[in-house]
């Protein structure tokens, strides 16, 4: 399982330039309000954009509140990348008052298709 960072660390490693940091949400999620400076890559397409990760840099997931999160960071910690989890997630990164984008910035909720 992959550890979990704190979004706290998570804004430290991206001032020190050593984090990637990746929304695995949905587009109207990101585009409602995102970490700045993440990389953006809805979860059904990680698998195939992980080789364009940088394996000698950690990896730090994250979604709404940390759960589809996991799942990625379990994948690709699995695959041999130095992989974490968002603790809390983009509802955490907001609440502490770290750097997101757009202006007025918000934690959108996931689709939900019922068949």
């Amino acid at each position: 399982m992959a550890e979990q960072l704190t979004p706290e660390r998570v804004a430290e490693m991206m001032e020190q330039g050593v984090a990637q940091v990746i929304d695995v949400r949905e587009d109207h999620e990101h585009e409602a309000g995102h970490v700045t400076g993440d990389r953006h890559i809805v979860l059904p397409d990680l698998t195939a954009h992980a080789s364009s990760l940088d394996r000698n840099a950690p990896v730090v997931v994250y979604c709404r509140t940390g759960s589809r999160a996991e799942v990625a960071a379990d994948a690709l910690k699995a695959s041999g990348y130095d992989a974490y989890n968002l603790e809390g997630g983009f509802v955490a990164w907001l609440d502490k008052g770290l750097p997101a984008e757009p202006e007025g910035a918000v934690a959108a909720k996931q689709s939900v298709f019922i068949n």
